[in-house]
């Protein structure tokens, strides 16, 4: 039959398939990892970017410089998936694993084109997974959390990559008291949610950056709501509520016939009367100050003014809870079941400043607080917000050391030995497997070649002298010296990464390598749906596939 060609897909989609897909892939893997190349290190470039509000970020961690880019691959957008999963994961190490899973997807390169099939090269990737992470468990050295300046060392490794690097020991100092008060609380399993939770980082433009401190209590952007309230009280008993302080109206429609001209003032006198009794409740605990989540009317704050209280309302949720963990107090749903043990007297001084522009309240010298506020002062908005990732990544690199108090050395030192460790073993790697085998043991050598031309390094010099010092015992410490480019031991230089970053870094990026090579049909359907109505010219707007379409 010399028919026409059946067509099964809709003509207006655009289809990859077989060699042509997963080569594809590879070169938008590729893309992604060259946009963060040139910002690993300590000698790291900053990039510049226009947000759609016409905004700038300038920044160097990898997850904030991605989340702002507009890909249209799919491949590419998986990929910067995988800094998201990164950093909110263990926080740290977002670039090394865009550029590390972007070296995988190249060292299978050769091996496509020479018709080895994809699962033959994952086969080889995922034991080369297996045997790297057991090296890394091997050559880790555990640390003692209560020693601080043990601790310090992996978070100034941290801090060295970044902008922040400029002042100091500041921002590890910060994020380790941040750390050292949440973990008050006792629960280094949840440590990750709690950090989020309870140590809140306030940016409050003007000042130097030597001004940023964290407080052993809590600070909230509030002022009293009345300007005859006390701004200063020590020792305050602290009341807290999530109900409005005001006159509730009835719930269905309710009529009012007037019958004396003294009716409307009975009325008047009952929503007073009511208010009073709800403010009695509380004045009878005695309390200096009322804290709610929601209004508080002015009738309401008269009485409480009468009893010398403060008020301040329409406080967040989360800055409630934070009070709450500071002053002892449990938030009170209603006024009439308050009991003495819910007032808080654990705070030593309360206060209202301004600072700027804005009021705000303090809540300092608590005894033995299990929440905090990091204030970061600094001379521009832009200098605020690199100082603030960076502090994220911080409080991050100190809940690992907290849950996993493991080290390894830095400077691509880790790399350069497990790559030198898998050569070893891939002569016992049986059949086809053993040549990715081996290709994951050279890839790893992207992180310290990166780290050295990023300081104008002669890149072939440096690794050929790391490759001949790690295949000696004795070498694993050899590493680069990200500032001078040149090979120096990194437990002399204190150059030092958690356990727990390294190990996701490992397995996020090969894994996504693994995933992105077994794809090998790509189909990118536009859909255009013809409006039935005789407007033909018109149509609706397409509907593109994967990501947008889900949301």
């Amino acid at each position: 039959m010399q028919g026409a060609p059946v067509i099964v897909v809709n003509a207006n989609t655009k289809r990859e398939q077989g060699r042509k897909a997963q080569l594809g892939n590879i070169q938008a893997a590729k893309a992604v990892s060259d946009i963060v190349l040139t910002t690993l290190g300590p000698r790291s470039m900053l990039k510049m970017l226009l947000d759609p509000m016409g905004g700038i970020v300038m920044t160097n961690d990898g997850n904030a410089i991605l989340r702002e880019i507009d890909v249209q691959h799919p491949a590419a957008k998986s990929m910067i998936e995988l800094a998201r999963a990164q950093d909110e994961e263990v926080g740290d190490g977002t670039t090394s694993v865009i550029i590390l899973a972007g070296e995988m997807m190249v060292a299978a390169r050769p091996f496509i084109e020479k018709n080895i099939h994809p699962t033959e090269i994952v086969n080889g990737y995922f034991r080369a997974l297996e045997d790297s992470v057991k090296i890394l468990d091997e050559i880790s050295q555990q640390i003692d959390t209560e020693k601080k300046e043990e601790v310090m060392k992996a978070l100034q490794s941290c801090i060295g990559t970044k902008f922040a690097f400029r002042w100091g020991t500041l921002i590890s100092d910060l994020s380790l008291q941040a750390t050292r008060i949440v973990l008050r609380g006792g629960n280094v399993n949840k440590l990750n949610l709690e950090i989020k939770r309870y140590a809140k980082v306030e940016k409050i433009p003007g000042g130097t950056l030597e001004e940023s401190c964290v407080l052993e209590g809590v600070m909230i952007n509030k002022d009293v709501t009345h300007p005859r309230m006390r701004r200063e009280i020590k020792n305050p008993r602290i009341i807290l509520l999530d109900c409005t302080l005001e006159y509730k109206k009835g719930e269905s429609m309710t009529n009012m016939e007037m019958t004396k001209e003294s009716d409307m003032t009975d009325a008047l006198q009952q929503e007073i009367n009511e208010v009073a009794l709800m403010c009695n409740d509380i004045l009878k605990h005695k309390p200096d100050i009322v804290i709610t989540e929601k209004g508080v009317s002015d009738l309401a704050q008269h009485f409480l003014l009468k009893g010398n209280v403060s008020v301040i309302r329409r406080v967040r949720k989360t800055d409630n809870t934070r009070i709450a963990r500071v002053s002892g107090a449990t938030i009170v749903n209603r006024p009439e079941e308050l009991q003495e043990t819910d007032v808080g007297t654990l705070c030593g001084t309360f206060e209202v400043k301004k600072i700027g522009d804005d009021y705000f309240a303090f809540f300092v010298d608590c005894q033995n607080p299990t929440a905090c506020s990091i204030i970061l002062r600094g001379a521009s908005k832009d200098v605020l917000n690199e100082m603030e990732r960076n502090l994220h990544d911080c409080l991050a690199v100190a809940k690992n050391i907290y849950q996993d108090p493991k080290l390894l050395p830095g400077g691509g030192a880790v790399e350069m030995e497990v790559s030198a460790r898998l050569l070893e073993k891939a002569n016992k790697v049986e059949g086809l497997g053993q040549l990715p085998y081996k290709a994951v043991a050279y890839a790893l050598e992207i992180i310290p070649r990166t780290l050295s031309a990023n300081c104008g390094a002669d890149t072939v010099r440096v690794l050929t002298e790391l490759r001949a010092k790690h295949s000696e015992t004795g070498g694993l410490f050899f590493g680069v010296d990200g500032n001078t480019g040149k090979i120096a031991k990194m437990n002399e230089i204190n150059v030092w990464e958690p356990l727990s970053v390294k190990k996701q870094v490992f397995k996020t990026a090969i894994e996504s390598a693994c995933m992105l090579l077994r794809i090998d049909d790509v189909v990118s359907g536009i859909k255009k749906k013809q409006q039935q109505s005789g407007r033909q010219g018109e149509e609706e707007p397409q509907e593109t596939f994967g990501d947008q379409r889900d949301g």
